[in-house]
Formats: C-alpha cells, structure tokens, sequence
C-alpha cells in the first residue's frame, strides 16, 4: 500500500465509514496476498518450486545474507495451503511437489526428514538443495546450523500441507510423503516422561546433531492436528493414538489459573517455562484441536492482556513490535471462532504492511524479538522477524482473509 493510499485508508477511518472500509479490506486483503502468492510461483520455471522466504524486492535483496535465498519449510507449507485456499491449485502442489521430493532426496539422511530451510527456486535433479552462501570472509561456502536442522513443527506443517494436497488432489504421492514425515517425528522426537509428548527435533550439522530435548506447546499442537487429519484420510493402529499423545501435551500446559498455555517445557522435558509466552500458542490450539474446552477460549483475554503491539499483536509477552504474521493469526483464529467483530479491525492493520507488490512485512518495526533463541549455540535470545518483505506473514494473511483453516483445510461456516 503506498503512502498516499494509506493516508486516505486512515481518514476514512477516522469517520463514520470505518465499519464499512473495515470490511471492504478483507476481501482486498486476500485478492493482494493470493495474487502475490501466485506470482511467486508461477514466475519460476515449470515443475516443483520452493519460494523464498525473504524475497528481492524492487530488485534489492534481503541484506541479511544469511537469509537471502533461503525457502523456509514452514514458510512454504503455509503458502501451498494458502494457495490452496485462493483457488491457485496449480501453484500450491508445485509447492506441495517440492516438499515431497525433499522427503525422498536429502543429500545427507535417508529416514524421511525434512530441514528446516531449503535453497528457493526450482526443484530438479537429486539431491535436495540446502541453503547456504559463499563466504568471502572464510573462502568457504557457509550453512546456517538451523536452516539445515529438523524442528518438530516444522515436520508437522510440512504434513499438513502434503495432506491439504492429497485432500486437493487425491495423489498417492503426498499422502506417502505426510506418513513419512510424521513417522520420522514419532520415531525420533516422542518423549515419554511426563508430560508425554514430542521434543523439538534435532539442531546443527550433518554427523554433528544434537537432540532438542525441550518440548514445545505449539510443535506438539501442530502435531495433534497433523496426526489427526493423517487419521481422518488414512487411518491405521497408530494415527490416533499419536494426535492424542500431542493433544494431552497441550492440554497439561494449559494453566486454568492464568487463562493462558505455557509456552513449553524447559530441556529436562519436564518443568514448564511459565515466564515466557508464545502468540501461537496461545490461539492455535482454538483451530488446531477438535472440540477443544470451551474454557480454552478465555485465552483471548489473556492475549488481549499480554501480546498486544498497538493495534496488532507482538509475538511474545509484552511485546517490542507488532508482528504481522500473529497478527494475521489472531484475525484467523478470532473469524474462525465467530468472532468476527474480533478479527474486522486486524484486515486494515495487516493492508497497511504491504511492502510492495503484494508482499507484507514480517513487522514494521525495523526488528522485534521473540525472546526465544534459536538453537543451544546461542549466546542471547537471536531470534529475531525483521522489516523485510515476509513469505509467511503473506501466507498467513491470506489464509485468514480467505477464511480457510490450516490445520484442517476446511473453511469458515457461512
């Protein structure tokens, strides 16, 4: 949106249209982000395709080198859905093809994994390319400890793509690509102390990876719902019983008292974290868990409370920024839940971060903290969402302004 129009969008808030421009914005909302989605993929070569996450702009760059052609799988899982969701099916199973060629061509492991990031643009001849940059400073081509490792939820929203594809299209080979995937995190992540659950996966480099043994509320939500819709298309002895392990995770952080989810377990596995808190955390389980306790729908008060940035809301408790992307959620979560009066202010809020092109910002702000670090090499809490055009807040706008829910791909009730 250029500065003109979002000066007139803001007078005409002021006045007596408010209501009605609020709105007009959601469908404009999901007419940019679809189109630019859209044109996100199909400006690449035929066949499987991964988007960058951080996309040139303008024709300049993202200047973090480190994330300048960078697809991040998580990323990706949420455009494909979205894709989906705006009607562009060709689009998001070239996505979708991506991720399953991804599963069966890594060039390190054979056990059906995914990494956390892959390098952005087509997908052709094996094996699977990981992201990483040539250092002039050390003469050596450079990887990202994290972008090469597997987090759990990313597993798991890399399934829920795959399966939104089977759903879509009836192809075998995403299904198979879905049990992989999940079977890979059921082996590898399942922790059986209490509370049960699934760990975050396995951070850094090939040979040299270590086992997250922290168990994250959203990993295990994005896993209840992953398994469950695996066991709606194709159930077999264990489908079940993994979403319910997930589900109980989530259901022993929810703290009554509070209105709220704890973020997770520290990395004995065992003591939850209740000073920090996650926005996702808090809300996905609204749409990610089948009939979920009514009483779970206090935790909007809590977010009310806790996360929000101005008129937006920030990614953690008391937060330095608005993060678009959760801002985006909230809309979801609160149109999905019938609270519609809840999400209308959010559409001009996230209209108002487009950077260009259709594209949304990650924040306005020029940086904002999560106050998670992202791996166990860090020294500080490094993870960071910048002022930089953002694949996954663009995905999440459009998801919610379509009025699809992701985790199971059916759409808002008239």
């Amino acid at each position: 949106m250029n500065g003109l129009l979002r000066g007139v969008v803001s007078v005409i808030l002021m006045g007596s249209g408010a209501s009605s421009l609020a709105a007009a914005a959601r469908p404009q909302l999901a007419t940019m982000t679809c189109a630019a989605l859209d044109r996100a993929v199909a400006t690449q070569p035929a066949g499987p395709v991964l988007v960058a996450s951080y996309p040139a702009l303008n024709g300049q760059p993202a200047p973090i080198l480190a994330l300048r052609g960078v697809a991040f799988t998580y990323d990706n899982a949420l455009a494909s859905i979205a894709l989906f969701a705006c009607g562009k099916a060709g689009s998001a199973r070239r996505i979708a093809d991506a991720l399953v060629f991804a599963t069966n061509h890594d060039p390190e492991y054979h056990d059906g994994r995914l990494r956390n990031a892959y390098a952005a643009g087509p997908v052709g001849a094996p094996p699977m390319k990981l992201p990483g940059y040539w250092s002039t400073e050390r003469n050596a081509w450079n990887q990202d400890a994290y972008q090469v490792s597997s987090a759990t939820g990313n597993q798991a929203w890399a399934a829920l793509a795959l399966l939104e594809a089977f759903r879509q299209s009836g192809e075998g080979a995403y299904l198979e690509a879905a049990r992989k995937v999940l079977r890979w995190s059921q082996d590898k992540t399942y922790d059986a102390q209490a509370p049960a659950g699934f760990s975050g996966g396995y951070y850094g480099y090939f040979d040299q990876q270590i086992q997250q043994n922290w168990k994250s509320t959203e990993h295990n939500v994005d896993l209840a719902a992953a398994w469950s819709a695996l066991n709606a298309l194709a159930p077999d002895q264990g489908t079940a019983r993994q979403a319910q392990i997930a589900r109980q995770f989530v259901a022993s952080q929810w703290d009554a008292t509070e209105g709220r989810f704890l973020i997770g377990t520290g990395a004995d596995g065992q003591t939850s974290d209740r000073v920090r808190s996650g926005l996702d955390a808090q809300i996905w389980p609204l749409i990610a868990l089948h009939d979920p306790p009514g009483d779970w729908r206090r935790v909007f008060a809590f977010v009310d409370r806790a996360h929000r940035s101005g008129d937006g809301y920030g990614f953690n408790r008391d937060p330095d920024g608005l993060w678009t992307e959760g801002t985006a959620q909230a809309a979801a979560v609160a149109q999905l839940n019938g609270l519609s009066d809840k999400a209308q202010p959010l559409w001009s809020v996230l209209l108002a971060q487009e950077a260009g092109n259709g594209w949304l910002y990650a924040t306005p702000a020029p940086r904002i903290s999560t106050g998670l670090a992202i791996g166990p090499d860090s020294v500080t809490n490094d993870f960071f969402y910048y002022h930089l055009p953002h694949l996954g807040a663009t995905a999440w706008a459009a998801i919610a302004a379509t009025g699809v829910n992701p985790f199971t791909g059916s759409l808002e009730a008239d």
